[in-house]
């Protein structure tokens, strides 16, 4: 069973007096445990299939399945539960709290789930030595660098043992050398099987991954996966 299924997603907006289609008849499969870059150019319809995953947002029509379950169908209230507990999201400008320290925000995700103050501790303890954030655990994000700021929006994406991870241009906002740390954390959580899919402009990132999808006008372009079944036949044949 694929962790994610989307089957004849369409995703319209009103511009004006303009239907503009986001997503025009997309159908993906991707496995549990890959590593999947999402590129294009801009407009492409990148950042609203990651909405979509992210259950940010809604198809107009079609199905999405996460973990064999149809989520398009859930009300606003269970689409934020199954968000809070599978998905976890990691932005280029950080979306961390200003007035929370380090600790609080990577604690941000168990304490709206209601976890238990003692089960918050042992976690975020554990996250801050992982990330290599102890000396700042009672920083705030503006006494912080972009490269630990970055750290700490992973630890709070990745601290409700999620099956997803959701990254929108993860280094956008770092230089190579951060952005290199950063991208090396987020690899070595795929490698513990976490799922990882990052919207990406930059072609050395994507490189990087196992799986390259191309999009164009809302559209499927290029899967590099289909490439090489297709050239595997080919040499099969």
């Amino acid at each position: 069973m694929a962790l994610i299924e989307l089957s004849g997603i369409e995703r319209r907006f009103l511009l004006g007096d303009t239907t503009v289609n986001a997503l025009a008849g997309l159908n993906l499969q991707i496995e549990a445990g890959e590593y999947v870059a999402v590129m294009g150019p801009s407009g492409s319809g990148k950042s609203t299939l990651l909405n979509l995953l992210g259950l940010l947002d809604r198809p107009n029509e079609g199905t999405y399945k996460l973990e064999g379950r149809d989520v398009t169908t859930l009300s606003p209230d269970e689409q934020a539960t199954v968000r809070s507990t599978r998905i976890g999201f990691v932005f280029q400008s950080f979306h961390l709290v200003p007035r929370l320290t380090a600790a609080e925000n990577i604690a941000l995700p168990m304490t709206l789930a209601g976890i238990p103050a003692a089960e918050r501790n042992k976690r975020v303890a554990q996250a801050l030595k992982d990330f290599g954030l102890e000396n700042r655990a009672d920083h705030k994000p503006d006494q912080l660098s972009g490269g630990q700021r970055q750290r700490v929006a992973i630890a709070r994406a990745t601290i409700m043992q999620p099956a997803l991870i959701l990254a929108d241009e993860p280094t956008g906002n770092l230089d190579r050398h951060t952005g290199e740390e950063v991208v090396n954390l987020l690899e070595a959580l795929n490698a513990k099987g976490v799922t990882l899919i990052v919207v990406t402009h930059d072609q050395g990132m994507g490189a990087r991954s196992r799986r390259q999808l191309v999009m164009e006008d809302g559209r499927l372009k290029a899967d590099s996966q289909q490439s090489a079944i297709s050239n595997l036949a080919e040499i099969s044949g």
